[in-house]
């Protein structure tokens, strides 16, 4: 019980010193300005709005569909460099440790006092709607629907993505009366979809990231192969099934340890009562 808090600890301490780290510029907060400094051409892992205002980074999604949707580039090597680099090194458990919508969720789903869900009707359906906004709206629609310029939208960040409606157009509205006038139906739809979002996560573990994040679902790819990855003991596991019952996206590590939706928060390796799951950066159990 000791190393299930201390491990619960570590992770949750993790998320919040990143979130507060790359969304560092305090100023931004209170001027309604987005910070727009050097280390803005850099990407950080998570998903993080670039107009959050206290955001010192820019996310990858929003900065591979702004490439894809340039009318002089169509490509950018650093972002899927970037990505891949990432990927190969940590998986999906940049999704656990460092995405601050990641912790927004995390958060909500530990209220109190409701039933929880372990999935919605349809799961293995659903789970398909993330490469659906990775390939259309991060991909294909930025790349193949442009204006007469022949510049494409961020279809992705601007008609879904919860997280910059949270970090980015609540803070700058609240920072920025001159913006409030100009809030229209696109806002309203986007404030729509992260209520949505951000209720069903009292009663689901992590919806978003379950079904709609294409960063999720570029993560995902890298998990069976990632430096950091989770490694089963057939001699020693009884398939008892105490890691598929503390697992919040209803995985069975015993089948798959390395899922696409695992984003490794470790409660698995705790509940295993026979030391079966570890992880690469652990020395086996015995």
């Amino acid at each position: 019980m000791a190393r299930k808090s201390l491990r619960s600890k570590l992770r949750l301490g993790c998320q919040v010193a990143f979130t507060a780290l790359s969304n560092g510029y305090v100023q931004g907060f209170f001027k309604g300005k987005i910070y727009s400094g050097p280390t803005k051409y850099a990407c950080v892992p998570g998903l993080n709005c670039y107009s959050c205002p206290g955001a010192l980074g820019s996310c990858p999604i929003g900065s591979l569909q702004a490439v894809i949707g340039s009318r002089k580039f169509h490509l950018s090597l650093y972002v899927l460099g970037f990505l891949m680099m990432v990927g190969a090194i940590l998986g999906k458990a940049v999704c656990g440790f460092l995405c601050p919508f990641g912790l927004v969720q995390d958060l909500l789903h530990k209220i109190p006092g409701v039933k929880k869900l372990r999935r919605l009707p349809g799961e293995k359906y659903l789970q398909w709607l993330r490469y659906v906004m990775l390939g259309l709206l991060v991909i294909l629609l930025p790349m193949v629907v442009v204006d007469i310029v022949g510049q494409g939208s961020p279809w992705f960040c601007k008609y879904v993505c919860p997280s910059g409606t949270l970090l980015g157009g609540i803070p700058l509205l609240a920072g920025n009366p001159a913006l409030r006038g100009a809030v229209g139906w696109l806002f309203t739809w986007k404030m729509a979809i992260l209520v949505v979002i951000l209720v069903l996560s009292v009663f689901l573990y992590r919806p978003f990231c379950r079904y709609l994040c294409p960063l999720g679902a570029v993560y995902g790819f890298f998990n069976r192969f990632a430096l950091y990855r989770f490694t089963l003991n057939e001699e020693q596991c009884t398939h008892c099934g105490a890691c598929h019952k503390v697992c919040g996206l209803d995985i069975d590590p015993s089948k798959t340890p390395n899922h696409s939706q695992c984003i490794r928060c470790g409660k698995c390796l705790d509940a295993c009562p026979h030391g079966a799951i570890c992880s690469t950066w652990q020395k086996k159990k015995r």
